[in-house]
């Protein structure tokens, strides 16, 4: 076992208490920014039962709150999440307009300069749908911009998104539906790279880090 993984603490989601994360203390770097804490949400993401649940939980969260959904973009490795989100929300009281009655579940492509495309053959999953975002982990919401501009380049309709853990609640008038927040994690903080008082006083970066996992320098 690694020093990280030494260091990880777990943490329940106030709405279904079977949901857990871990997170480790430290000094990170994200494409975006610093952090004192790496989000583990892999167990989510890898494991059917985990994935499963976590989609339970997520789906009771937007019940009442979005009217309607055709699609769910995921990101981040959350395919598997999205699609147990998918079934429960074909189940549960929500609308749709495909024709067929079963949701699409799409990941959007990443091109070298790091935008969203979504090729000829998957348009048909986005144009004129309600589209839910999901992804696993948002600090900044940068990413998020990104793939709601994208959807409605491709003339999609975003209705919201969904993320295993964030720190913001929403971003271009998109509401964030998330299992863990802040409030979960007051000691979270994020940093501009350039104001990192870890970099400031000179501590070493722990690993770099993204929805995929960690990879020490």
């Amino acid at each position: 076992m690694n020093a990280i993984e030494e260091r990880m603490l777990k943490f329940y989601s106030k709405n279904d208490r079977s949901v857990t994360i871990n997170a480790c203390p430290g000094h990170f770097a994200t494409s975006q920014s610093h952090t004192n804490f790496y989000i583990d949400v892999t167990r989510i993401k890898m494991r059917v039962s985990e994935a499963e649940e976590a989609a339970h939980a997520l789906c009771a969260m937007i019940q009442d709150r979005i009217d309607t959904i055709d699609t769910i973009v995921c990101l981040d490795g959350t395919e598997m999440l999205g699609g147990f989100l998918g079934r429960q929300i074909e189940k549960g009281n929500f609308h749709m307009t495909n024709r067929h009655e079963t949701m699409y579940v799409v990941e959007p492509e990443e091109n070298s300069i790091h935008q969203f495309l979504f090729r000829i053959n998957n348009r048909m999953a986005i144009e004129g749908k309600n589209v839910l975002i999901l992804v696993d982990t948002t600090s900044t919401g940068e990413t998020l911009k990104r793939v709601i501009e994208c959807v409605r380049y491709y003339g999609g309709k975003p209705v919201g998104c969904a993320a295993i853990f964030s720190t913001i609640d929403s971003i271009l008038d998109q509401k964030i539906y998330s299992l863990f927040s802040a409030d979960d994690m007051p000691e979270y903080q994020v940093y501009e790279p350039q104001d990192c008082p870890f970099c400031a006083k000179k501590i070493p970066i722990d690993a770099l880090v993204n929805g995929y996992g960690y990879a020490k320098l």
